[in-house]
């Protein structure tokens, strides 16, 4: 990592500066995967799935008895682990339900919204390296709370042809019960126009690696809906001079794991724990078993010294973080500061891993700073709102004047007729 002192907020823009990857090499090699799932189903999505996963599958879906061996295989601390964490994002979740509230905006003219379940979506669960059987819970538990009706899921199988079985546990839980062994963009191709065996979605979520996010922008081009743009992983530590170094070090590098192309960043007001974080970084990471990847991230990742805590939230608003630690005297003060970010962890026995797991919050996040537009997953992603207006006569007389105002200055005479003729003018 490297350490810069005081930046001139001219330069903010390149030092907040995110890695970058070439768009246009990536849609050459993902859309040819689009357009053969797109004009060949299952017999393209079964190719594509010996070629990148090195395995031969006659059937994709998963059947009963696989989810059930499944269960078999963990141990009874990881399945109660998984329950514990089921439960938790259950009671955030569903607290974000909200019941119709009809508006009387006039005499006789009442309105309302209703939130209402996207009836098709599809779920993306990145296998490989890292299994994440925790967005299972993540995506699953929310989608259900909305009430959508048909739930899919898609994850790469591993050589042996099977999915992880805490990934299948956890769908379980989340009661998904149609899943699929298919990943990458392949994955994505097959829920935004559908095959044989594996049915087109209306909304797309889940992370995945560059080819995957491609392939999602990709779709959204015909009109698939997808939860979010999205990039690497990355999180942000504001700290000061009370911070802990080690926690700060933990919390930096359990974001770097993520991947080579993750970034992390520490913002401090404290030039003396700048270096101390440093030590405790070069410590920890030598009993990282992803010491590699982790070495990677850190390469592109930055300790930021400023003179106090009002630049250390500009530079925090301006990077726009996935994630935000705020490791400082007064954090929920400095919190209402805040107006770009992901999610965000307050003091100093909040660790970002509580959110990604088991706190009850959605680890589904807008990267790249996106935090600027958009929100994290909730149930509100996997709904619809319609709103819902009823007038009685009463109610359109005494606002026809309006309509028929408003419409005559626009030059839409058909809309102002539409309330004459009922008025009977």
């Amino acid at each position: 990592m490297n350490i810069i002192s005081n930046p001139q907020r001219s330069d903010w823009d390149a030092l907040l500066k995110r890695p970058a990857f070439d768009s246009r090499s990536l849609e050459s090699v993902v859309l040819p995967v689009l357009n053969a799932v797109k004009e060949n189903g299952d017999k393209a999505l079964l190719e594509f799935t010996t070629r990148f996963d090195k395995v031969a599958l006659t059937e994709m879906q998963v059947m009963p008895g696989e989810t059930e061996e499944a269960e078999s295989l963990l141990g009874d601390d990881l399945k109660a682990a998984i329950i514990q964490a089921k439960q938790n994002i259950h009671l955030f979740h569903s607290r974000q339900l909200q019941s119709p509230e009809k508006v009387e905006t006039m005499p006789g003219v009442t309105c309302w919204r209703k939130s209402v379940g996207i009836e098709k979506v599809g779920l993306y669960i990145p296998g490989g390296s890292a299994p994440l059987f925790s967005t299972v819970l993540m995506l699953g538990i929310p989608a259900a709370i909305a009430g959508c009706r048909e739930i899919i899921l898609t994850t790469p199988p591993g050589r042996e042809g099977r999915i992880h079985p805490a990934i299948l546990f956890a769908a379980q839980q989340a009661g998904i019960t149609r899943i699929f062994k298919a990943g990458g963009a392949q994955a994505i191709a097959a829920m935004a126009y559908g095959t044989e065996s594996i049915p087109a979605v209306f909304k797309i979520f889940g992370p995945g690696n560059q080819y995957v996010t491609c392939a999602k922008q990709l779709v959204q081009r015909d009109g698939v809906a997808i939860d979010m743009p999205a990039g690497p992983s990355e999180v942000c530590v504001l700290a000061d001079e009370t911070a802990n170094s080690g926690y700060i070090a933990a919390d930096l590098l359990s974001q770097a794991e993520h991947g080579p192309d993750s970034q992390v960043l520490l913002v401090t007001t404290s030039a003396k724990l700048a270096p101390e974080v440093m030590k405790a970084i070069e410590t920890q990471t030598l009993a990282l078993p992803r010491k590699q990847i982790v070495e990677g991230a850190l390469q592109h990742s930055k300790v930021i010294i400023v003179k106090d805590i009002q630049e250390a939230v500009a530079i925090v608003n301006a990077y726009a973080p996935e994630h935000l630690i705020i490791s400082c005297v007064n954090d929920e003060a400095v919190a209402e500061k805040i107006v770009n970010a992901g999610s965000v962890f307050l003091g100093n026995y909040s660790p970002e891993s509580a959110g990604d797991y088991a706190s009850g919050t959605n680890h589904t996040l807008p990267t790249n700073g996106y935090a600027r537009a958009y929100s994290g997953v909730s149930v509100d992603s996997f709904v619809k709102k319609i709103t819902y207006q009823k007038l009685t006569r009463g109610g359109l007389s005494g606002i026809a004047p309006v309509i028929i105002r408003m419409a005559e200055a626009e030059g839409l005479e058909a809309h102002a007729n539409a309330v004459r003729v009922r008025m009977g003018k």
